[in-house]
C-alpha cells in the first residue's frame, strides 16, 4: 500500500497522474483513511513523505517508495524508469528532488496551505 497525504491537493494530484499514466499494481490510500494501528507509528514521516507499507511495516519512503510504486507498472518503460531511479547517482538525485518538492508542495499546482509540511521546533 502506498500511503500519501490526503490533505494535500498536490500529493493527491501527483498520485492520480502516476496511476492514470503508469497504472501501477500497488494500491494507494490517503494515510488519514488507513487504520490507526498501521499509521500511528509513522505519523511524523507520513506528514512529510509517501510511504510504501506492508501492514504497519515501512518498506520504502519518499523517492524510493515512488520508484517502487512506478516499478509495479505492467508497462516496460515505467519499470525501466523505476530501475534507473534506484541506481546511484540517480537515486541520490531523485531523493534530493523529492525532498525539494516535498518542502515546497504547497507552492506546486493544486497545492494549498494544507499541503505545507509542519515545521518542527528546534
Amino acid at each position: 500500500m502506498l500511503a500519501f497525504d490526503g490533505d494535500c491537493g498536490f500529493c493527491h494530484a501527483a498520485i492520480q497522474q502516476i496511476q492514470h499514466r503508469a497504472q501501477p499494481q500497488i494500491e494507494t490510500a490517503p494515510w488519514q483513511f488507513l487504520p490507526p494501528q498501521l499509521t500511528q507509528p509513522h505519523l511524523r514521516r507520513l506528514d512529510r513523505e509517501v510511504l510504501l507499507l506492508d501492514g504497519s511495516r515501512v518498506l520504502y519512503g519518499g523517492a524510493a517508495a515512488l520508484a517502487y510504486f512506478l516499478g509495479s507498472s505492467s508497462a516496460r518503460r515505467y519499470r525501466a524508469t523505476a530501475r534507473l531511479l534506484r541506481l546511484p547517482p540517480l537515486s541520490l538525485a531523485a531523493h534530493l528532488a523529492y525532498r525539494w518538492v516535498a518542502r515546497n508542495r504547497h507552492r506546486m499546482p493544486a497545492g494549498t496551505a494544507a499541503c505545507a509540511i509542519p515545521r518542527t521546533p528546534n
